[in-house]
């Protein structure tokens, strides 16, 4: 169960991206898999890990932080950038075993975390990913069973948090999802995203306005205004150098085109749900095999097309 661990060696001094677990710099690790990445950032005298991923990967993280000999005693904090199934699904898990290590988030993330009913739909996803990669009874040995999200601190736009001589700056960046938060490292010039910044996958960005498409776009706007060296995405992984000098643009350059898209199929169909399957069909036809399911990739194009229904 080594999940391909390793540190990725350069391939390209200008254009390096990192997929597999292992070292990105010097202060930030890729844990996980490439479908589900989640970081650890060293302080010098603690660490916080921002993401929070799927649960099936529970097995995968904790060998790793074993091989790449992480102490795990200083783990201080535990990051959720949005409040997605598939970006909190290790979070109850990682409370257990790390209990004086704190959750933090947005407060619109706390507000939905709160909810039953978004709590279970949390759960029910990550069950069935643990059924998908037959790991239920790893899951009942480890006791890393979906139990819900207690918030402990709230952040918001402007907020700096300290992991040992690292600050941390919060954005907020909704258009994701109303809740959507990106923490800068200026130190690193590292932005940690999340989906915020839209899904990259080989030479593709995928755009994911689930929420608002016009909020969406002026946060990558505004994600584009700082100086990047190192992008990390919580879906295939992170960008370094002019990979992720030129994400941000390039990012904006995708959601455009997909708004054209989305508009020209419900300008033509005048069905939301006749444009979901077409642009659906379109899209599986590009993302790795092993992404997100139909289902859920359908509910994605759904909830951009309501938006943009909306404003035409």
């Amino acid at each position: 169960m080594s999940a391909g661990i390793e540190a990725v060696s350069k391939v390209k001094e200008k254009n390096v991206v990192i997929e597999k677990p292992g070292k990105v710099t010097d202060r930030i690790f890729l844990l996980g898999r490439r479908e589900s990445s989640i970081y650890l950032l060293k302080g010098e005298a603690e660490y916080a890990i921002l993401g929070g991923g799927m649960a099936y990967v529970v097995p995968e993280v904790m060998e790793q932080i074993k091989t790449f000999k992480i102490e795990e005693k200083k783990i201080r904090r535990i990051i959720i950038l949005h409040s997605h199934f598939d970006h909190c699904g290790m979070v109850p898990f990682f409370k257990k075993h790390w209990p004086w290590a704190k959750i933090i988030a947005s407060q619109r993330a706390k507000d939905l975390l709160s909810d039953p009913r978004v709590a279970e739909s949390i759960r029910s996803f990550n069950q069935e990913l643990l059924i998908e990669y037959d790991r239920e009874n790893q899951a009942k040995k480890l006791g890393f069973e979906f139990s819900g999200i207690a918030i402990e601190e709230v952040v918001k736009e402007g907020d700096v948090l300290a992991c040992g001589d690292l600050l941390l700056e919060v954005l907020e960046v909704p258009g994701h999802s109303s809740c959507s938060i990106a923490v800068y490292v200026p130190r690193e010039k590292a932005m940690f995203a999340s989906d915020a910044g839209g899904v990259p996958f080989g030479d593709h960005i995928f755009t994911a306005a689930n929420s608002n498409f016009d909020k969406y776009q002026k946060s990558l706007e505004r994600m584009a205004g700082y100086e990047i060296d190192v992008l990390l995405a919580e879906h295939f992984g992170a960008r370094t150098n002019d990979d992720a000098r030129g994400y941000m643009k390039k990012s904006m350059a995708s959601a455009a085109k997909t708004r054209n898209l989305l508009e020209e199929s419900y300008a033509r169909t005048k069905d939301i749900e006749k444009s979901t399957e077409e642009i659906t069909d379109r899209f599986m036809a590009e993302v790795p095999h092993n992404f997100l399911s139909r289902e859920v990739f359908a509910l994605v194009i759904n909830q951009m097309l309501k938006y943009i229904s909306r404003q035409m």
